[in-house]
């Protein structure tokens, strides 16, 4: 029969204890060490990827904008309307080349073509009656200078007269009394001759001052008249510069106010461009700057005129002068790219732009070993930065390659491997 043995059961079960235990150990010791392993690093397809190697020497700092050409304000016509008045025929359309004296419309305004008349009647009548006060007030004058004359001459022989009555009384050969006859009626004249010549003067500039007054009537008359024919000139619209006429937003029949634009010349020869700048790179641009403009046709050469002040949308507006012969095609409106040269840095570690990173701050960067096959996240310090390039200060050396795309998809990684 059989005997029980108690005491192997229980050694079988300490076995199984002893070895579950053991196994528990071996599992959560691979659990750690598993979970302290580093993820594998991603793969990324070198083809595409953009990268570049860190070099030392100058570095050409510019800025680029996108804008358009636009005419010079000093070749330029705006022509406004002057009066109101009804459009009755367009000679000159749009892309038409026209001279200063080309009619480019023909307007109506039957109050503007009688004002006109009027105020020529009203001068012919000023004119008129100057020439009417004129030929009185010279007549009046003729007669009082022939009183004075008169006058004169009598006071003249008086005076003869006195001097040789008192010769003929010093030899006693008339008496006193007739010495002293004459020689009062001489001193009458004498004053009367005074007052004549005073009275002369006076009428003489109240005669001017009559004249002036009409005459500013007349001058009155005429620039009225001046204006009013202005006016109606006016309404035969003309070029006034020798160009292109590019716009005339008006139709056969419309009514016009004071003020409206009727028609725009501009000489295409004198064209500059006009850039819109991200105001996060303009602040370094200054007039006389050196710029290079394309026009997807060519390129010309010209420098900054004018920086706007404001900033509108983001964007600083830059002014920039051609110098340059323009390419064939270049017309007012054209689209155009603009770079702005800002200033050259000399004996500097640089690279080229990466998608992502403003100047004068810290980025990270994916950095290729020596054999190219793999790249890990480095922190680089930037400093002033260009259109494709910009300045190391920290992080790199020269010759190091780093990668410029876009990597932000691998934000969560400090390595990648390239295939």
């Amino acid at each position: 029969m059989d005997i029980a043995r108690p005491e192997f059961k229980r050694q079988k079960r300490r076995r199984q204890i002893i070895w579950s235990a053991i196994g528990i150990v071996c599992l959560g010791a691979a659990t750690i060490g598993i979970s302290r392993l580093k993820p594998a690093a991603p793969e990324v397809e070198r083809s595409t990827v953009w990268t570049d190697s860190v070099k030392r020497g100058s570095m050409l700092r510019q800025v680029r904008g996108l804008g358009s050409l636009i005419p010079s304000q000093e070749f330029t016509r705006q022509i406004p309307a002057e009066t109101e008045a009804t459009v009755i025929r367009i000679l000159k359309l749009p892309g038409s080349e026209v001279q200063a004296d080309t009619i480019l419309v023909e307007m109506s305004n039957p109050q503007v073509e009688q004002a006109a008349v009027d105020a020529r009647l009203q001068l012919k009548a000023a004119e008129a009656e100057y020439q009417s006060l004129r030929v009185k007030l010279q007549s009046d004058l003729m007669n009082q200078k022939a009183g004075a004359a008169t006058v004169t001459s009598d006071y003249t022989q008086a005076q003869r007269q006195a001097d040789t009555d008192k010769a003929l009384y010093d030899l006693g050969v008339i008496s006193g009394l007739v010495y002293k006859n004459s020689k009062s009626k001489a001193d009458e004249l004498t004053t009367r001759n005074n007052l004549e010549s005073e009275r002369l003067d006076v009428n003489q500039k109240a005669i001017e001052s009559q004249l002036a007054q009409q005459e500013a009537k007349v001058d009155q008359m005429r620039v009225l008249a001046e204006l009013k024919q202005k006016q109606l000139n006016a309404l035969k619209v003309r070029a006034q510069i020798e160009g292109v006429l590019v716009d005339l937003p008006l139709q056969v029949g419309q009514h016009v106010s004071p003020g409206t634009m009727l028609a725009k010349v501009v000489q295409p020869d004198h064209l500059m461009a006009e850039l819109k700048i991200a105001e996060t790179q303009a602040r370094d641009v200054q007039i006389g700057q050196p710029a290079l403009i394309d026009t997807h046709n060519g390129t010309v050469a010209g420098t900054v005129m004018r920086v706007d002040p404001a900033v509108q949308n983001g964007t600083v507006t830059v002014d920039v002068k051609l110098t340059g012969e323009l390419p064939k095609g270049a017309r007012p409106d054209l689209s155009v790219d603009g770079t702005i040269d800002l200033e050259r840095l000399d004996d500097v570690l640089y690279t080229g732009r990466p998608a992502f990173g403003q100047e004068n701050s810290i980025i990270s960067l994916f950095k290729l070993d020596p054999d190219g096959r793999s790249g890990v996240r480095v922190p680089v310090k930037v400093g002033r930065a260009s259109v494709n390039s910009i300045q190391i200060l920290e992080g790199l050396h020269q010759g190091d390659t780093v990668i410029l795309s876009d990597m932000s998809r691998y934000d969560n990684t400090d390595r990648i491997r390239l295939d």
